[in-house]
């Protein structure tokens, strides 16, 4: 009698393991879903920017899920530090894991700037002061490779089918992942000072 209850409670116990590991892969959300846990924000872990509309919310929620810590280092490094006083270097948040370089530079003229993509690491892009516009495609329109892969830098340069510039200010950040092709830092009108942090999620 002991070991049918036994068994019973084992079924039971690996029945609701089943279902957790569902309800915590994004990859099988529906779309209402993953914008209710998106529009949620706990995962923005208290910093106060929006994310921009660009972002591809389902490849975030799965890649959240998957490096949850990394995640969260992230964002609580960009809450909890004054990004406008911040030097001019690259910070290690957690090794090679997460890493976050600042920079200041004027925004570039588009015949300057180069579309880019990488494959090992996500970009979460925040203009801290100024602005910019951001060319931003998907990979699936990539158009021509102007320089292949280099594994080293984790990046390749290329051209796209449909060009589409979005604003980047204080106001909101850009998530940008494998599948995303972007060019940052082009001139919104005039060439402007900009003060920026680009933080590196390592997605392995």
């Amino acid at each position: 009698m002991k070991q049918v209850r036994l068994f019973k409670i084992m079924v039971l116990f690996s029945f609701l393991g089943l279902f957790g590991c569902k309800d915590s892969d994004p990859s099988k959300w529906s779309s209402s879903k993953i914008d209710k846990w998106f529009e949620k924000g706990e995962w923005l872990n208290g910093w106060q920017v929006k994310p921009d509309a660009s972002i591809n919310r389902k490849e975030f929620a799965i890649s959240y899920f998957k490096q949850k810590d990394r995640w969260d280092k992230a964002f609580t490094f960009l809450k909890e530090n004054d990004l406008t006083k911040m030097e001019l270097k690259r910070y290690d948040i957690d090794g090679n894991n997460v890493y976050a370089p600042f920079s200041e530079y004027l925004s570039k003229e588009d015949t300057a700037a180069r579309y880019e993509a990488h494959r090992v690491y996500a970009d979460i892009q925040y203009v801290i002061s100024g602005r910019e516009l951001i060319g931003v495609a998907p990979l699936t329109d990539l158009k021509d490779v102007l320089v292949p892969y280099d594994a080293a830098k984790d990046v390749e340069f290329m051209t796209v089918n449909t060009i589409k510039n979005v604003p980047a200010t204080p106001d909101s950040f850009f998530l940008f992942f494998p599948s995303d092709i972007h060019r940052p830092g082009l001139k919104d009108g005039v060439n402007s000072p900009v003060r920026k942090v680009v933080v590196k999620v390592k997605l392995d």
